[in-house]
């Protein structure tokens, strides 16, 4: 009786790729995709795009850059960020990866110390020693390094290990290092956590800011998100900004800050010059 019913399984029982096949073609895409990115980082094909984050009030002045990790495949074909940022976020490729943005960026400080400049981390990176090294050694070798540094951290990463990034957040603001909430508004947080951990910065996620000016629901949530910004003392930046009837309504709904194409586009050949104020007023992250 056993040897009948085993004899009924499939063969799609058997493997499960010939049951799902999208799924098994999904699978091998992400390892091949993952394993260009280990390429990548060994090989140091890598480097960062700028984006310049500019006042609502006067586009004209620039008040940070944004840093955004830029990989390429043997081509020198940028490796598309989407294609590979969720499957490493919680391994150590994504650790290494956070290094190199970390590690390029501090570089580009200590070349152009008239800057500020934010660059991109997972908040479980700070308990990964090399990327804890990296940073740490820059501060000794130039400490006011600090004060031009906004270390920016997604929502949803800050919400996972709230534990860890206290202490460490507490640490890195006796060097003057500042700290931003990516993808504001877009999820599930804690205003509990929020409140203890006191980022200075909040950037509404730009999907929210997409066409703004005629979406009520955006609207809604936008005005919500600024209203709780404020409340917890944090400076509001709005990502992708793409058209000025979006930059209209959000410099008249009060957001301090604004970045997208409208603009600039980010660039591997920023011209820092472009900073002529050295270090601009951002509200709360004054000295």
């Amino acid at each position: 009786m056993s040897f009948m019913k085993d004899a009924k399984v499939s063969k799609f029982d058997r493997d499960p790729a010939l049951a799902n096949p999208l799924a098994a073609a999904i699978a091998a895409a992400d390892r091949e995709t993952l394993k260009t990115v280990a390429g990548a980082l060994r090989d140091r094909r890598m480097r960062l795009a700028w984006q310049p984050v500019v006042y609502a009030s006067d586009p004209s002045v620039i008040g940070f850059f944004e840093g955004f990790i830029r990989l390429l495949n043997l081509r020198d074909q940028v490796i598309p960020a989407r294609d590979f940022i969720g499957a490493v976020e919680q391994t150590e490729l994504g650790r290494e990866i956070d290094c190199a943005a970390l590690q390029m960026g501090l570089m580009c400080l200590q070349r152009n110390p008239q800057i500020r400049v934010s660059i991109n981390m997972s908040a479980r990176s700070v308990g990964y020693q090399r990327w804890g090294s990296i940073l740490r050694k820059a501060l000794r070798d130039s400490p006011k390094l600090g004060y031009n540094l906004i270390l920016e951290i997604s929502a949803a990463s800050a919400m996972q290990v709230p534990d860890v990034l206290r202490p460490f957040m507490a640490e890195m603001r006796n060097h003057g290092i500042v700290f931003a909430l990516d993808d504001f508004g877009a999820g599930m947080v804690s205003l509990q956590v929020l409140h203890e951990l006191r980022f200075e910065i909040a950037k509404i996620e730009g999907n929210l800011v997409r066409h703004i000016d005629r979406l009520e629901t955006s609207q809604v949530i936008v005005r919500a998100a600024l209203a709780l910004a404020r409340e917890m003392g944090m400076y509001v930046v709005a990502e992708a900004v793409e058209t000025e009837a979006e930059a209209m309504w959000l410099r008249e709904a009060g957001t301090g800050c604004m970045q997208g194409h409208l603009f600039g586009a980010p660039s591997v050949t920023p011209d820092f010059r472009a900073f002529r104020n050295g270090r601009p007023n951002l509200g709360p992250l004054a000295e």
